[in-house]
């Protein structure tokens, strides 16, 4: 059945309808990885992409959960308007739920949003994680944590407010680019994240780098065996793993 909007944005400002996702095995591959972002920072390096975001600089909301899966992006901008004339006026220029009403099971909801106001709040996450999104990743400040810690639903954003941002800002696209903590992410792109931090790969670059990811996996299994094993420190200094 095509997909449709809602009409809560100009048709224009929804870039794609329906977004490239990858198969489940090579999603269940990522998810395998034992160190899931570590070894794709690895990977990534050796690949020559930048594609990685540390915790320190975009936390978990949620402590030892991880999510694999193609980004579905909204990006949201300040409004220049006066907040409580626009308040009283009850004039909402928020549109994610275009994005929630184009989700399917397994994709991972990302935005760019604006600091200091709510990109999402608790009401929003619930209808999110209901359309099919397994978790979030928000360059912007959130509010509502403790909901979306009794959900069990990982977000990965800047930090908390309780300060809506119903009549601050505005989503002006969908499924477009966005820039998250300075990483570019298109509708697509494969979202990877625990709590070390957060990966996106490129969707043109995933083959690649699970490719180089595998490898980095088995090897750091083996010298981690060997490690629990004994063998000697001059032996681990000397074999190659990798």
């Amino acid at each position: 059945m095509p997909k449709t909007t809602l009409g809560r944005m100009p048709r224009e400002a929804i870039r794609l309808l329906d977004i490239p996702r990858p198969s489940k095995d090579i999603v269940g591959k990522f998810m395998a990885l034992i160190d899931l972002t570590g070894t794709l920072a690895d990977a990534c390096d050796e690949l020559g992409i930048v594609a990685v975001i540390p915790a320190f600089q975009l936390p978990p909301v949620n402590t030892g959960q991880r999510i694999v899966g193609p980004a579905l992006t909204v990006r949201n901008i300040a409004r220049d308007v006066q907040i409580h004339k626009a308040a009283q006026e009850k004039i909402n220029t928020q549109g994610e739920t275009e994005a929630h009403n184009l989700a399917e099971p397994g994709d991972v909801l990302v935005m760019q949003g604006v600091m200091g106001c709510s990109n999402m709040g608790g009401q929003s996450a619930t209808i999110a994680r209901r359309s099919g999104f397994i978790g979030a990743v928000v360059d912007a400040t959130v509010r509502d944590p403790d909901q979306y810690r009794g959900m069990g639903w990982p977000v990965w954003c800047r930090g908390f407010t309780p300060i809506t941002g119903k009549w601050r800002m505005q989503t002006v696209e969908v499924n477009g680019t966005v820039e998250i903590r300075g990483v570019p992410c298109k509708p697509g792109d494969l979202v990877c994240a625990d709590e070390a931090g957060v990966a996106i790969i490129p969707a043109e670059k995933i083959a690649a780098v699970l490719e180089v990811a595998l490898k980095i996996d088995g090897a750091d299994t083996k010298r981690k065996a060997d490690i629990d094993a004994g063998v000697a420190i001059s032996d681990l200094i000397t074999k190659k793993y990798k």
